[in-house]
């Protein structure tokens, strides 16, 4: 995953944490307020409630009273009078509030006992002139404690409530005990009765509110949470483009363009501190390298001059003296050993050469099959002296290159699958629309035309473990194995920066046991239009 993926998921999920607290806070607020405000219209509606509960009749023992001077109330005039709402009363005769609440502080005992007193009384003597009576509102013992123990003897409750011939609805429900009277007794005193008022009002309104609200609010969360991740993705682009662009030229540096720099950006952040460090590194490998270079360079040349002397002097000895059999072994290895050692100085040489990017290339038009097939004739008595089969074919491509460095390539090829005691060696030419893999030190342009020259043998094959280091320069598999056959570990190193030098790529395939195959890609290039005749 990506820095830029990373840095808009975090921004992404902690504004929505932020939008989704501020969505839970607002639907919090606004639930509360419209509660509050059923509480508050049910509380009005109880105090006009309150201002004809003299004209209630409440007969808890089925007394009329004596002066005739009240007039019920009836339960068509409740539902006229409160026509949104839902009524019950349940009469508590024999009690006062008082006392219940005196009571309900009692023991365990006591307080069980008087809940089912209360239940008893007013499972008899209930009245619901706007809810269904077969589905009365009812409350648990917790709820009859409270409403017991509250200083003002009430509590609201959200319950479903039914009315008759219709489904419930979630209600709000104002609960009240307090003491109505109801008329005069015979001895003409004012009759007191605890009674418990339930007064409802449906919630659809409000539900429907809050819905409407919560979808609105979810809407607005998802606009929020995409809008922020769009807008997090593109200021995360914004952000790493220099980083980007430091990234882009760090990856076109290599072992030939040392003196290319990472462009700096003035944005006077890290980002320009980590430009700057790098550009302040490629310094210091520039300048390790071009001691390197010039070191390899001055040695090589000085080294020839000596070596040629003695390698000289060594077949003049073996030519014109009579040395006897020991002196001429001597002579012998003493040439044999300064030939290596020419070898090795020529190795060198070029290699700086290739380093410091002065390798020459004479470029020319190059048919890859017919070089092949030149190069399989050439080393035929090679490898048919190994007893060794060399085999050229596939499709003749024209490319632009140098024809003596690519031969130079396919034969370093050829001798170390013949080193490794390969029988069989088959050389092919395919022709390739682009690069088909990452080259060493960057990626090479795609729908680049080319030329893929394959070199496959049956030999050992080569363990995954030494695969990624067979191009370092003196790097050999088997030290032994080289030193006898004369190689330096030099050879695939050269070859790579001819391949180099014409903008190719080189990788091998192996596995133990089933051969090596060694593929190289080269560019076109520039090639002339040709007549098959000429072809």
């Amino acid at each position: 995953m990506t820095l830029r993926i990373r840095l808009t998921l975090l921004y992404t999920m902690l504004l929505s944490a932020l939008l989704l607290v501020l969505a839970l806070a607002v639907l919090t607020v606004m639930q509360t307020s419209l509660f509050n405000g059923v509480d508050a219209d049910l509380r009005d509606t109880y105090g006009q409630y309150t201002n004809l509960a003299e004209r209630l009749s409440i007969r808890p023992y089925s007394v009329t009273p004596t002066d005739g001077t009240e007039t019920p109330l009836s339960f068509s005039e409740i539902r006229r009078t409160f026509p949104d709402y839902r009524v019950q009363f349940e009469s508590l005769v024999g009690e006062d509030v008082s006392e219940l609440t005196e009571r309900a502080s009692g023991s365990a005992r006591d307080r069980q006992l008087l809940l089912s007193e209360l239940r008893m009384t007013a499972d008899q003597l209930r009245q619901t002139p706007t809810v269904d009576p077969n589905a009365p509102i009812h409350l648990t013992d917790a709820e009859l404690l409270r409403l017991l123990r509250d200083p003002n003897h009430q509590i609201v409750l959200t319950t479903p409530v039914k009315e008759v011939g219709l489904p419930p609805v979630s209600s709000r429900v104002l609960v009240t005990l307090t003491e109505f009277a109801y008329g005069r007794n015979f001895d003409g005193l004012t009759k007191t009765v605890a009674t418990i008022v339930y007064f409802g009002r449906s919630l659809e309104a409000t539900d429907q509110t809050l819905t409407t609200l919560r979808t609105i609010v979810l809407v607005i969360f998802l606009i929020g949470a995409g809008t922020a991740a769009a807008g997090a993705y593109l200021l995360a682009g914004q952000a790493l483009r220099p980083l980007t662009m430091v990234k882009r030229a760090a990856d076109r540096i290599g072992g030939q363009t040392l003196a290319v720099r990472v462009p700096e950006p003035q944005t006077g952040d890290e980002v320009q501190s980590l430009a700057h460090a790098l550009n302040r590194m490629l310094d210091r490998l520039e300048n390790s390298f071009e001691v390197q270079r010039r070191f390899t360079s001055d040695a090589s040349h000085e080294l020839r001059t000596p070596v040629t002397a003695i390698q000289g002097h060594a077949s003049y000895l073996l030519r014109r003296s009579s040395p006897n059999e020991q002196q001429r072994e001597s002579l012998t290895i003493i040439k044999n050993e300064s030939e290596r050692l020419t070898s090795l100085i020529s190795s060198l040489l070029e290699l700086a050469r290739s380093d410091s990017g002065v390798l020459q290339l004479r470029r020319q038009p190059v048919l890859s099959l017919l070089l092949l097939q030149d190069i399989a004739r050439e080393l035929a008595p090679l490898a048919q002296a190994q007893g060794a089969e060399l085999i050229a074919g596939g499709q003749d491509v024209a490319l632009e290159g140098d024809p003596d460095r690519v031969k130079q390539v396919v034969i370093n090829l050829v001798s170390n699958a013949l080193k490794v005691g390969s029988l069989h060696i088959h050389l092919q030419s395919t022709p390739e629309l682009e690069p088909p893999r990452k080259a060493p030190g960057g990626a090479a342009p795609k729908g680049i035309p080319g030329v893929r020259i394959s070199v496959q043998d049956d030999g050992p094959g080569i363990a995954p473990e030494h695969l990624e280091r067979l191009f370092d320069r003196f790097y050999r598999v088997e030290e032994s194995r080289s030193r006898d056959q004369g190689g330096a570990g030099l050879g695939l190193a050269i070859v790579r920066g001819i391949v180099d030098a014409h903008s190719g790529q080189i990788w091998i395939e192996s596995e133990v046991g089933r051969g090596t195959t060694v593929n190289v890609w080269l560019p076109l290039g520039n090639i002339p239009d040709l007549d098959d005749d000429v072809a």
